[in-house]
């Protein structure tokens, strides 16, 4: 047994880095002269969306909050100082620019009829603890780019509806752990409460405003929210922060989907003691009902349908749904008194679970508490389930998808000549400002490849030809509303 799963992952491994070298080569030939390359870079505006987009990027991503690794977080100095950058980029690529009252950094060309619904383009500048450089960065630079490249061929001025680019003060909520603090007060569903919001320091969202001479009362947070009316549509470029594009060998992809999420705290407590004095038989250990707990998610979460089958909470469909989409994490778990001679009395951990559907989720959610209580009572230890953020699945625009699954495939057809591969359709794991704008009007998203699938790490890595073919597709969209 061993020798076949030994054998299995050699082969998988082996296939993954020939597939991949195959196609990316394909995508990529080496075959061109110099004087053709050299051609075709200019044609394609490889100085902007390619040389200059990398350089920025790079450029970001030495604007940290930390010495020796990358942070950003919302409002803090290094997002100002990127702010002051990214503003900078914005009005060299004609954009008319200003910051709202949560922080956000717009830039905006009106085109041919300032009374047209807009587009809006967006993305993050904030950042995880130890991040790369391309999440969320990676979107806004392309966006500026294409636009920098409609310029400086003259014809900025003849996009027929105005068009925004929004970088996103707050994704992460890193700081304030409240995801889409930008995104959620453009789409008008941030609470007023949040401003209330404090960070570990006791410095709230609206003390951290204020320290950056912005003003926000809680009239103002609710006159940021768009008009519907006014908007035609929402686009946002990310990393794909998988492996899936980079396995089929492939730059791009068109986003179907993003997943719905739901996080929860876990508390178990029990009987704190004297590691050596308690009888087995008598511990009341919360620190191993965790561990069960933990090992009951990891199965429910492998084999939804051992679990919900019988229940008739959920038909063929969203158990097939569930089957592939379903993925649940414990990231972080913390002990009282967290001693190594005492049988904790506390026992904290987190549950991050993630489905496209979210009637399936729900169902997930069920279960998962009901056994989890069972098990708490057996042990004599008790439980408490916090449901602590929800977020719903959000499914893209089908116009909107079409339109961006045509400017990547013109992109990479035009980087390499004719392709027969089709443009990926792939759904998304993770959380992205898309998921709050669809509050406001229709989205949809396009994946970059980055090497190993890797994200919310130093090592996050995006080919400098796929930062290219990602400002190429971005042009091709924005060309698409000329």
């Amino acid at each position: 047994m061993t020798f076949t799963r030994i054998s299995l992952f050699s082969l998988f491994f082996s296939s993954f880095f020939f597939l991949s070298s195959t196609l990316s080569s394909h995508l990529y030939p080496a075959s061109a002269t110099t004087s053709e390359k050299d051609g075709k870079t200019r044609s394609l505006y490889s100085e902007i969306l390619r040389d200059e987009a990398v350089a920025r990027l790079n450029n970001l991503g030495k604007v940290s909050d930390a010495d020796g690794y990358l942070e950003r977080t919302f409002m803090s100095p290094a997002s100002v100082r990127a702010g002051f950058l990214i503003r900078e980029w914005m009005e060299d690529a004609g954009l008319r620019t200003w910051v709202d009252s949560m922080g956000n950094l717009h830039g905006r060309v009106e085109g041919m009829n300032a009374s047209a619904q807009a587009l809006l383009i967006g993305s993050h500048l904030d950042t995880v603890v130890d991040a790369g450089m391309f999440d969320g960065s990676l979107g806004i630079i392309s966006a500026i780019s294409a636009l920098k490249v409609l310029k400086s061929i003259g014809k900025l001025g003849e996009l027929k509806r105005p068009v925004e680019v929004i970088a996103f003060s707050d994704e992460e909520g890193v700081r304030f752990q409240s995801t889409f603090l930008g995104s959620a007060a453009v789409a008008g569903i941030l609470p007023v409460t949040a401003l209330k919001i404090s960070d570990k320091s006791g410095v709230t969202v609206q003390d951290a405003l204020k320290g950056n001479s912005v003003e926000i009362t809680e009239d103002s947070l609710l006159g940021l929210k768009y008009d519907p009316a006014s908007i035609w549509g929402y686009f946002e470029l990310h990393i794909e922060q998988g492996p899936v594009l980079e396995w089929v060998g492939f730059p791009l992809a068109v986003v179907k989907g993003i997943a719905g999420q739901t996080r929860m705290k876990v508390t178990v407590r029990g009987s704190q003691g004297h590691a050596g004095t308690v009888p087995m038989s008598m511990c009341r250990d919360p620190m191993a009902a965790a561990a069960e707990l933990i090992v009951l998610l990891e199965s429910l979460c492998k084999h939804p349908r051992d679990f919900l089958s019988s229940g008739g909470n959920c038909n063929e469909q969203t158990l097939e749904s569930l089957s592939t989409s379903l993925v649940c994490t414990v990231g972080e778990i913390s002990t009282w008194p967290s001693a190594s001679n005492v049988i904790p009395g506390q026992v904290t951990f987190t549950v991050d679970l993630r489905a496209i559907d979210d009637v399936g989720r729900e169902a997930v959610v069920y279960e998962l508490s009901n056994q989890m209580y069972k098990i708490c009572d057996r042990r004599s230890v008790s439980c408490i389930i916090e449901r602590k953020h929800d977020a719903n699945a959000v499914i893209c625009d089908q116009e909107l998808s079409s339109r961006l699954k045509s400017a990547a495939y013109s992109a990479v057809n035009k980087m390499v000549g004719q392709i027969h591969e089709e443009v990926p359709v792939l759904m998304s794991g993770a959380g992205h400002d898309a998921m709050a704008i669809s509050h406001l009007t229709k989205v949809g998203m396009l994946f970059v490849r980055c090497r190993g699938g890797i994200s919310h790490s130093p090592e996050e890595h995006v080919l400098e030809d796929d930062v290219w073919a990602a400002g190429l597709a971005v042009l091709a969209f924005l060309e698409s509303h000329m």
